[in-house]
């Protein structure tokens, strides 16, 4: 790892660096000309599926510009504790990195609207669509402009199920009186239930579950419960109530971005679609592989909520969710505004 010393010589050199774009044709890619810039970029966990995009970032970064370009991922809270992500960029503790909006919303009210419950966001590239347009509207730049954040891309995160341990749901009731790892919008969604949601990092919710401080943990369905290892402390995990997501974007510490010479700049763009193919590549592949373990080793009960009780929580925790999340942020964010985009995006 690059000490201190060596990043803000980087740093300089690339703010420094003002010459034209420079491209020439290696090995059938691209190579990109420029000065050297290392970069650290700040996650916890453990490398998955909701991390490949910037792993396919970094590689590629460091492969067209012959290694004078890099992007070092840092796991495992190295770097940050994943609530402080935003405050340690903002001081340029570290140039890049990824939080989960729902963790702390007063920081970034307009991403919320990503995390409200059964939103129509039907496959991937809709989602996708949605967080962009989201993350491009002048109010979102606005709040992580505050914690000198430049929005990248989203780390698109699949609809969310509950996995639990004790006697597993048969309907939608059974979850009153429960305790659940759910955020956001999710949170509104399960006190309607009658729960009792939490809000948590997803590193603490191995111990929460085994300690009984939750009796269920809501993650993204399949990979999530797999890579915080809950699947082996678990009885049972719907696999049908899409309860929504949560939007967690990579971010740039804004003056890290500007000194980036142009020709940085456009590649890190360029990269952005492969990137994006690469989460959803990995989240099909784990999926598949994560069901069928499951069925075969027959520890989890897969459990299947009734689709006419489905249909009435979607109705009863779906709009008026989203317009008591309107009613609270009036005022201070265009929020009638970006639900409206969401919803306008989404049904493009």
């Amino acid at each position: 790892m690059k000490g201190l010393k060596t990043t803000l010589l980087a740093s300089a050199a690339a703010l420094a660096f003002t010459g034209p774009v420079a491209y020439t044709t290696v090995a059938g890619a691209q190579e990109v000309k420029g000065p050297k810039v290392a970069w650290k970029f700040s996650t916890w966990g453990k490398r998955r599926a909701f991390t490949e995009g910037m792993e396919y970032v970094a590689a590629e970064v460091a492969k067209r510009t012959g290694g004078n370009f890099t992007i070092k991922l840092f796991y495992g809270e190295q770097l940050s504790k994943s609530k402080q992500n935003l405050d340690n960029l903002s001081i340029g503790a570290f140039e890049s990195g990824m939080f989960c909006a729902a963790y702390h919303p007063g920081k970034n009210a307009p991403l919320n609207v990503l995390d409200l419950p059964f939103l129509p966001l039907s496959d991937f590239g809709t989602m996708r669509k949605v967080h962009d347009a989201v993350y491009s509207h002048p109010s979102s730049k606005k709040a992580l402009a505050k914690w000198k954040a430049h929005l990248y891309m989203s780390n698109i995160l699949p609809q969310y199920e509950y996995m639990g341990r004790g006697k597993p749901p048969a309907s939608v009731a059974d979850f009153k009186g429960k305790r659940l790892r759910a955020l956001g919008g999710m949170g509104r969604a399960a006190k309607l239930l009658g729960a009792t949601p939490s809000t948590m990092p997803a590193s603490e919710t191995y111990t929460a579950l085994q300690r009984g401080t939750v009796d269920a943990i809501g993650f993204p369905y399949t990979y999530t419960f797999v890579s915080y290892k809950t699947e082996e402390i678990a009885d049972w995990v719907t696999t049908n109530m899409k309860l929504g997501t949560v939007n967690c974007p990579t971010v740039f510490n804004a003056d890290a971005y500007a000194k980036l010479p142009e020709q940085y700049k456009k590649l890190l763009e360029d990269l952005k679609d492969n990137a994006y193919k690469a989460i959803n590549d990995a989240y099909d592949s784990q999926d598949v592989a994560n069901v069928a373990r499951w069925k075969k080793e027959g520890k989890l009960k897969m459990v299947q909520i009734p689709e006419n009780e489905m249909a009435e929580f979607r109705k009863i925790a779906g709009k008026p969710v989203w317009d008591a999340w309107v009613k609270d942020n009036a005022g201070k964010v265009p929020a009638q505004e970006l639900l409206d985009l969401v919803l306008k995006t989404a049904g493009k």
